[in-house]
């Protein structure tokens, strides 16, 4: 049911989901879905919570509170996302959407959850010592432009359905790689 609320969640944001895309996505029936879950708003709401609580667990298993370089601390970062998208392939493409959503009720029923994966990841930028970087670098933009770049890949790999979590782990450290080399030259 996770995986089926993640895809359909993922795909089409809260609006045009349909508890009815989700049970066919699960294989299971309306009663069941509704047994666990009261409303749409229930299930859209759990799953965030969980993916939030999941990648909460995983950025604090994966990045070091010690590590200040901002490419280590990228490499960190994708190993926790793509660890979590081993067991859910959407979870990432899901938290992603839900940052662009509009829907008064879903935003309000999140809001809490949102404000702590906001806070874990200005919580590992902050320890990220932008200074270690070569004059004239900005570490700021740099970092967006690595942001953009794993964002970009993950979404061209489930529109061309080649996603595989650690294929695209190995393509966005070839990336950040790249980056990391032509920034420290």
């Amino acid at each position: 049911m996770i995986n089926a609320a993640l895809k359909v969640f993922a795909l089409q944001g809260y609006r045009h989901a349909s508890t009815d895309e989700i049970v066919r996505e699960a294989g299971i029936s309306k009663g069941l879905l509704f047994h666990y879950f009261t409303s749409k708003l229930g299930v859209y709401s759990f799953v965030y919570d969980y993916s939030v609580r999941y990648m909460i667990l995983e950025l604090g298993a994966r990045v070091s509170a010690g590590e200040r370089d901002l490419f280590n601390v990228y490499r960190a970062m994708e190993l926790a996302r793509m660890q979590a998208m081993k067991g859910y392939p959407y979870m990432q493409q899901f938290l992603n959407r839900c940052m662009q959503e509009d829907v008064s009720e879903a935003l309000l029923a999140t809001e809490q959850k949102r404000e702590n994966l906001a806070a874990e990841y200005e919580r590992i930028q902050g320890q990220i010592d932008y200074e270690s970087l070569p004059a004239g670098v900005d570490g700021p933009k740099l970092e967006r432009m690595l942001h953009y770049t794993v964002q970009g890949l993950m979404r061209q790999r489930f529109l061309d359905a080649s996603f595989q979590p650690e294929m695209l782990y190995a393509e966005t450290l070839e990336y950040i790689d790249m980056l990391e080399h032509i920034i420290k030259k």
